[in-house]
């Protein structure tokens, strides 16, 4: 037989992907164009979900891909790679954005807690993972890169939640002197 011999690359993930409880989407980054239409994304979603969502593995294959997922609460982290990706580079990826969450949450990884801090998770997904490679594994370089793009950013950068934070903060300030 003849073997398949591949080219190594740096592109290993193909996805990440955060759905809550019912299978709906809370966050999803697609690395590459498998699935180009948003219905398209939103169907191979849904079959992931109904694939693991009853089962207490972390791994599966699916579509002729990888998927590396874990639960939480009401939550299902996924990153996915393509059929021939090692599988522990996966759920490294995995590990590090769940960490990272856990620690910016404060062990609050939840629905609720995640949707208020959308920003953190967009941040913490960039740094770990861009446009398909790994760039970060440590929860703890993570959570600290975070931290600093959060703080000394210009007003025309910010959200609109840090802007809301930062006026409390100077109002609360005046009213103390």
């Amino acid at each position: 037989m003849e073997a398949l011999i591949l080219e190594p690359s740096l592109y290993t993930v193909k996805a990440i992907l955060i759905l809550d409880n019912d299978g709906d989407r809370l966050f999803a980054k697609y690395y590459d164009d498998t699935y180009p239409s948003v219905k398209e994304q939103k169907t191979f979603e849904k079959n992931i979900f109904n694939k693991t969502h009853r089962t207490d593995s972390e791994i599966a294959l699916l579509e002729g891909l990888t998927v590396v997922y874990k639960s939480s609460i009401d939550l299902y982290f996924y990153v996915i790679g393509s059929s021939y990706e090692n599988e522990l580079m996966l759920m490294t990826v995995l590990n590090c954005l769940f960490d990272s969450l856990s620690q910016m949450l404060r062990k609050n990884v939840e629905k609720r807690a995640l949707l208020e801090n959308m920003e953190g998770l967009f941040l913490a997904v960039d740094e770990i993972v861009d446009g398909g490679v790994i760039l970060e594994s440590d929860p703890q370089q993570v959570v600290h890169r975070v931290a600093l793009r959060g703080e000394d950013v210009p007003l025309t950068e910010q959200t609109v939640s840090q802007v809301l934070q930062s006026a409390k903060e100077q109002i609360k300030w005046s009213l103390l002197r």
